[in-house]
C-alpha cells in the first residue's frame, strides 16, 4: 500500500470514528436526558466524556493531519474551493465541539453529584444540556457537508 492510500484509509476511518462517536454520544445523551433517571444520566454523561477523550480527540487530530498530507501528495492547492469550504466547515464543527467538551465535563460532574446525593439535577445542568444540544446540530450538519465535499470534490463558484 502506498503512502497516499495509507493516509486515505486513516482519514476515512478517523472520520467515521469522529462522526460516529459524536452521533452515538449525542443519541444516548439526548434520550437519557429525557428519561429523568439521574443515575442513568450520571453514567451516560461520564461515558460520553470518556468517549470524547478516547475516540473523538484522536480523530480530531488525525483528520487535518492526514487530510493535509493527502492534499500535498495529490497536488491540490489549498485554495481549491471545495477544499477551502471543507476546512472552514471542519473549523466550524471544531468551534462547536470545544465548548461541548467543557459542557459535557460540567454536566457529568453535576449529574454525578446529584446521583450521589439523591437530588434532582440542578437548573445549571439543564442550561448546559440545552447549549450542548444547540451546538451539536451545526457541528453535525457541517460534518455531513464535509463528507459530501470530500467524496464529490465539486466545482464551486
Amino acid at each position: 500500500m502506498n503512502t497516499y492510500l495509507l493516509l486515505k484509509t486513516l482519514h476515512i476511518v478517523s472520520s467515521v470514528v469522529l462522526v460516529g462517536t459524536g452521533l452515538g454520544s449525542a443519541f444516548y445523551m439526548f434520550f437519557t436526558n429525557r428519561s429523568g433517571v439521574v443515575q442513568a444520566q450520571a453514567v451516560v454523561c461520564a461515558l460520553v466524556v470518556r468517549a470524547d477523550w478516547w475516540f473523538t480527540t484522536p480523530a480530531v487530530v488525525l483528520q487535518p493531519l492526514t487530510g493535509l498530507l493527502m492534499v500535498y501528495l495529490a497536488g491540490f492547492p489549498l485554495t481549491t474551493p471545495w477544499l477551502m469550504v471543507s476546512i472552514a466547515l471542519y473549523a466550524l464543527a471544531g468551534a462547536c465541539w470545544l465548548p461541548v467538551v467543557w459542557l459535557q465535563i460540567r454536566m457529568a460532574a453535576l449529574a454525578k453529584h446529584a446521583a450521589a446525593t439523591g437530588q434532582a439535577l440542578p437548573a445549571e445542568y439543564w442550561r448546559y444540556a440545552r447549549w450542548w444540544e444547540r451546538l451539536g446540530y451545526p457541528a453535525f450538519a457541517a460534518m455531513a457537508v464535509v463528507f459530501y465535499l470530500m467524496v464529490n470534490k465539486p466545482t464551486l463558484g
